[in-house]
């Protein structure tokens, strides 16, 4: 399986003489270089999606179901690759890759499924006066063109929660897939492809947001853009989306609440994986922690232990668990953050340094909600630890935590409590799009409706939710006395 390096339009994979070099975060040697997009290359694509748009409202759910079906065949078959590929780009380690390729393919499934379930209803229109002999239903329509554009840290999974819900919804796409990492991408047009999508159902275009997403976003052919990165480069798509429809998932400053009644045990291990997971450049990255006065002082003990122990070093590995930052202006706004916090009055209890882009995991204490490295979204392996006395002053910290800061953030909190009353307190008090009890803030099934509140997003991913964002409401009524 080749790596494709041009941008593909209408089916066909295009070259161009401006290349944008691919580089691995590891040991900065180049992995390809592909084809470097113009906003002339996002209009023509835009133009061959809206023919792509027509055969795919056309073609019967279960083609649509059958051609993703065989996409997550052709995954699970080029799983090797497609781990290499994402390990090459983004340095993610070998274990998280492979996770990746792993729920990509579930994902993949997930939307075949809702490919066959899309469905409206029956309207009760004797409910209103006047409409009794009138007898009502909605359907479901796909939107057209679907613009789809990705971050760097899930270069596969991402891109298919945007494009596979897009397809079984009868659309077609024009995904933008982030600069740093567009090779996992471009080998998953491929395989759709070969699965037998409609080739002008897909358009990948590899450029800067600030040329070639802009010209997508602006493209009034366009009815939708899905988007997937930091809270400001979503509000200026969503300034410059006009009335377009937006789904957008962006950034937050997730955190736990662990109480003195929940199982450390559980609550350290799985902590540990959502503070450290790819370096935290993960949207839920587990940031902030709330600790019971009760339990603090073992829990911090034992996680900064559990800290020090993981693995750093070379994504390739089997051994690794923390590899390098994406890039160098991303490991220095983390180690600002830090010695900023520090300069501050926090405390240092490991980590706070790097070599080459592998920054060690770091834990503060001794922090406040109005420091950045709190309230802004680290996007880093840093973790910040704070405790309470009470639970009802646990929620008030998170909270206000999570709108400290120049951001009112609500994506992800995770509760770690064997009160059940605490839980179902926290399921309603918490200002966020997911609540997560016994678990960290880093936890994501594929299936589940996933997004966030106030400035971590509008809308809501997960195949069932995305078709339904993907797609318009008919309103059809009878009447029975023409």
């Amino acid at each position: 399986m080749d790596t494709p390096t041009g941008m593909l339009i209408a089916g066909k994979w295009q070259e161009r003489a401006a290349r944008l070099p691919v580089l691995n975060p590891w040991n900065g040697e180049p992995v390809a270089t592909v084809a470097l997009a113009d906003e002339e290359d996002v209009a023509v694509a835009v133009g061959a999606a809206g023919d792509g748009a027509a055969e795919m409202a056309a073609l019967p759910a279960h083609e649509r179901a059958r051609i993703l079906s065989r996409t997550a065949e052709l995954v699970r078959d080029h799983a090797e690759v497609l781990t290499g590929t994402i390990i090459a780009e983004s340095g993610k380690p070998r274990r998280y890759a492979a996770a990746e390729v792993d729920r990509a393919g579930e994902t993949l499934r997930f939307a075949a499924e809702e490919a066959r379930r899309i469905h409206g209803e029956t309207v009760p229109m004797d409910a209103a006066r006047g409409s009794e002999r009138r007898r009502g239903f909605f359907i479901r329509r796909p939107l057209g063109v679907i613009a789809a554009i990705c971050p760097f840290n899930f270069p596969l999974n991402l891109v298919v929660h945007k494009v596979a819900p897009a397809l079984a919804a009868g659309n077609a796409v024009v995904l933008k897939p982030a600069s740093a990492t567009p090779l996992t991408a471009l080998r998953l047009g491929e395989l759709l492809l070969e699965a037998g999508l409609p080739p002008a159902a897909l358009g990948i275009v590899v450029g800067p947001g600030g040329s070639v997403g802009r010209a997508l976003v602006r493209d009034s052919r366009v009815r939708m853009v899905s988007f997937t990165g930091s809270a400001e480069v979503g509000e200026n798509i969503k300034a410059d989306s006009g009335l377009k429809r937006v789904a957008l998932e962006l950034g937050s400053n997730s955190g736990v609440i662990v109480d003195e009644t929940a199982n450390l045990e559980t609550a350290l291990a799985r902590c540990l994986v959502g503070a450290f997971a790819y370096s935290g450049q993960v949207c839920i990255h587990t940031q902030r922690l709330y600790l019971h006065e009760a339990i603090a002082g073992e829990f911090t003990e034992r996680f900064v232990a559990g800290a020090e122990r993981l693995k750093c070093g070379d994504p390739a590995l089997a051994a690794t668990e923390i590899g390098p930052m994406i890039d160098a202006a991303a490991l220095s706004r983390a180690l600002a953050l830090v010695e900023q916090a520090q300069a501050a009055g926090a405390r240092l209890l490991c980590g706070g340094a790097a070599e080459q882009l592998v920054m060690r995991p770091t834990v503060l204490d001794g922090v406040d909600p109005e420091m950045p490295v709190v309230c802004e979204e680290a996007f880093a392996p840093v973790v910040t630890i704070e405790t309470f006395g009470g639970f009802d002053e646990a929620v008030a910290m998170f909270n206000r935590g999570s709108s400290a800061g120049s951001r009112e953030y609500g994506l992800a909190c995770g509760v770690f409590t064997r009160d059940v009353v605490r839980a179902f307190d926290a399921a309603e008090r918490i200002r966020a799009g997911s609540i997560y009890i016994n678990d960290s803030a880093t936890f994501r099934a594929d299936h589940a409706p996933y997004g966030g509140v106030r400035d971590s997003g509008i809308g809501r991913e997960g195949p069932r939710f995305a078709v339904e964002e993907m797609t318009d409401i008919t309103m059809v009524s009878f009447n029975l006395d023409a």
